[in-house]
């Protein structure tokens, strides 16, 4: 079984025009982790999920899965 963490990071950060520096200040932690977050290097503590759900306002299962989740464009209707 694999312990893989997906998330959607990226996007969310993309969405916004939010930069991995930036992200990282808001959530007190270095700049890098927010890197090896969205490559699945790193899986969150619970904590900081949590935090990287509230900074985006939206539930944790938003952005992170044990699931790949599915391309833009492969979502079913």
């Amino acid at each position: 079984m694999s312990e893989t963490i997906y998330n959607r990071i990226a996007m969310l950060r993309a969405e916004r025009g939010i930069s991995r520096r930036q992200l990282a200040e808001a959530l007190g932690v270095h700049y890098q982790t927010i890197g090896y977050l969205e490559r699945g290097e790193y899986s969150p503590s619970l904590y900081l999920a949590l935090k990287i759900a509230q900074y985006f306002e939206v539930g944790v299962e938003v952005i992170f899965s044990t699931e790949p989740f599915p391309r833009l464009g492969e979502q079913s209707a």
